[in-house]
């Protein structure tokens, strides 16, 4: 891998539960351990079922919620110590691209006004050269300059997502956090903003974290991927090793649910038993083995919990993966 941009070493979130009327319970643990590095102008995809924490080390990074513990060292700085002027100036170079791409733009500020809010705020250009900048940036993403006198609701799922993309690349960043960019959009529509992004990634260095739960998204933009169950990383690696030979049997399960597209092929679906555990009452031991199916777990599957360990190229964490 190339040099780190962002070191995360056992990060962890819990959300406390209970209320003013309601005790206390035990907390909603979302993030418990995750380590893991994106270097320079690489793709990081982060993957899972919904509710697996990966939304949670998104927001966390970029300190929309603050940790439990942990680190993340991003250009030599820990971001969980940096103070709120610091933090301000280190935003610059970490913008986060959200899911919804009508929900994460202000329907009062036309589409201009949301790219050229990063740059007033930072001061990065001169009022009378920012129009020009906007223009510029619409342009970058695929979209008219006359569309920054418009508001959000007159585009497409599609066109307010490249918006969105436009304002985080405003400020200038280096490393950009997809939190699932493609989700609510038509499948055709999600190629394009796909590619947009690989483009993007070559023409300006950026590196990502792709958070996705889409295994077919993953391998166009990815070259690594992390695997995650119940706030752990489970499995990590390059892109096509753990695609073409998941060791682990939640990625060989996540993997039988992607449709083949070749009517000729038959693919096998693995179906996990029971539901997923609550995030406030984890299970002992590895976190899949109560819908776990590897023919090889015993109790010490449920008694100890297994490390990442080295196979291949990749990392896995399964006592009896091979």
């Amino acid at each position: 891998m190339s040099e780190p941009l962002l070191v995360v070493r056992d990060l962890v979130k819990h959300y406390s539960t209970g209320g003013v009327f309601k005790a206390a319970g035990p907390p909603i643990r979302a993030v418990d351990g995750v380590s893991f590095e994106v270097g320079r102008g690489e793709t990081l995809a982060l993957v899972g079922e919904s509710g697996c924490g990966k939304s949670s080390v998104a927001r966390t990074l970029v300190r929309l919620q603050e940790p439990t513990s942990g680190s993340a060292v991003f250009e030599g700085k820990n971001i969980f110590d940096l103070d709120r002027p610091t933090l301000r100036a280190l935003r610059r170079k970490i913008q986060i691209v959200f899911q919804d791409p009508y929900g994460s733009l202000n329907p009062r500020m036309t589409v201009g006004d949301s790219v050229a809010e990063g740059l007033e705020i930072h001061r990065l250009a001169p009022r009378a050269e920012i129009p020009a900048r906007v223009a510029t940036l619409l342009q970058e993403v695929g979209l008219d300059p006359s569309y920054a006198s418009r508001y959000p609701h007159e585009f497409s799922g599609g066109q307010r997502q490249r918006i969105g993309i436009a304002r985080a690349l405003a400020v200038e960043p280096s490393f950009l956090i997809c939190d699932e960019p493609v989700s609510a959009l038509d499948v055709s529509v999600q190629a394009q903003v796909l590619n947009l992004l690989v483009d993007l990634q070559a023409r300006r260095g950026l590196s990502y974290l792709f958070i996705a739960h889409d295994l077919a998204v993953v391998r166009q933009v990815a070259h690594r991927v992390a695997v995650m169950y119940l706030g752990q990383i489970l499995e990590i690696g390059p892109t096509e090793e753990v695609l073409a030979n998941p060791r682990h049997p939640y990625t060989e399960a996540l993997l039988s649910a992607v449709p083949v597209p070749d009517p000729d092929r038959q693919r096998t679906r693995i179906l996990l038993g029971g539901e997923p555990p609550s995030p406030s009452h984890p299970p002992s031991g590895c976190r899949f083995h109560p819908r776990c199916m590897h023919p090889s777990k015993d109790e010490r599957c449920s008694a100890e919990a297994p490390s990442l360990r080295p196979l291949g190229s990749a990392q896995v964490s399964c006592h009896y993966a091979r």
